[in-house]
């Protein structure tokens, strides 16, 4: 799970906007070229690839929403923010993809047992290969959105376009090589091996969404640099009970810090607001809060979190 490399809230909720539209319009042209060259074949194998990809078309109008709900502001009701309807989104994803691929291998087995020859596979061919163009420079653009952001919806949909993009190929080869050898049932081969490639994305986007939900800590990296931002003032010491989740574009940060007993009240929350700013220059969409203690003479507090993560 990766954390936003310095934008707010606001610049993350714009750059997963655009590249969700992205991909709705993308999902939308391959559904449509790929219907018509299906037809026109009657290969299984680009049956599958387009199955798939109406699935994505479902996945990305379903991310395309998510995120602009995720990106709207803290509410009466919802006081951490929305930011979880982006993993809410990418089980839908993860979901569709299990369908697509029991659907898919259903299809492929039935055209083992019984193969047919392909009709213009031409057209199949050039399909599969604007398809493979267009879902390359799609995943080329989602990926520098995530180098940016932490968008858990992007990227479970970038996941399912990285395995179209493998499934692309595949097909590809399957009905070229069906094509060219005139062996009836490669292209159906090929489709089963699309089937295991959208399993193994459907598990991999399911656990990624899991994290979120479960509010799984951020990355160790990410931990150690919070308390190395929080500690570059001698004053503040003893970053403990550190607590991190990430929740769509917004991540949530919570802590003790140990403080001099001598410091006014006016100068101890001069030295948290200070520390809580060197840690929004580093993550910009952070809900931080900090609990001073007094160093020496604090008392164990906090609950059950306190006494399983005293040292935290």
């Amino acid at each position: 799970m990766s954390t936003p490399k310095g934008l707010s809230a606001v610049e993350t909720a714009a750059l997963t906007r655009r590249v969700t539209m992205l991909s709705v319009a993308t999902a939308g042209v391959l559904v449509s070229i790929k219907a018509i060259a299906w037809m026109a074949s009657g290969s299984v194998a680009l049956l599958a690839s387009m199955a798939d990809s109406g699935l994505d078309l479902v996945a990305s109008l379903i991310t395309f929403f998510a995120v602009r709900y995720a990106a709207v502001p803290p509410d009466d009701e919802h006081r951490f923010g929305h930011g979880k309807a982006e993993a809410f989104s990418s089980l839908v994803q993860a979901g569709l993809v299990f369908a697509s691929a029991a659907l898919i291998g259903q299809e492929a087995l039935r055209h083992l047992a019984a193969p047919h020859p392909l009709a213009r596979e031409g057209w199949a061919v050039a399909v599969m290969a604007v398809s493979t163009l267009l879902t390359f420079l799609l995943i080329a653009a989602q990926t520098r959105v995530l180098n940016q952001t932490s968008s858990v919806a992007v990227s479970g949909d970038r996941a399912h376009y990285a395995t179209d993009l493998a499934s692309n190929i595949i097909a590809l080869i399957g009905i070229a090589a069906s094509a060219v050898m005139g062996v009836n049932g490669l292209d159906a081969i090929a489709a089963l091996a699309v089937t295991g490639l959208l399993l193994w994305g459907a598990i991999s986007v399911f656990r990624e969404a899991s994290h979120q939900l479960m509010d799984r800590e951020l990355p160790e990296a990410d931990r150690q640099q919070i308390i190395a931002l929080l500690t570059e003032d001698g004053r503040l010491t003893d970053v403990h009970q550190l607590r991190t989740r990430a929740s769509g574009p917004y991540v949530h940060i919570q802590m003790h810090v140990d403080l001099d007993p001598a410091l006014s009240l006016e100068e101890a929350h001069a030295v948290m607001v200070a520390a809580e700013k060197r840690v929004l220059a580093r993550f910009p969409a952070a809900d931080i809060l900090i609990h001073p203690d007094p160093r020496g003479r604090a008392e164990p507090h906090g609950g059950a979190f306190a006494e399983l993560h005293a040292h935290g």
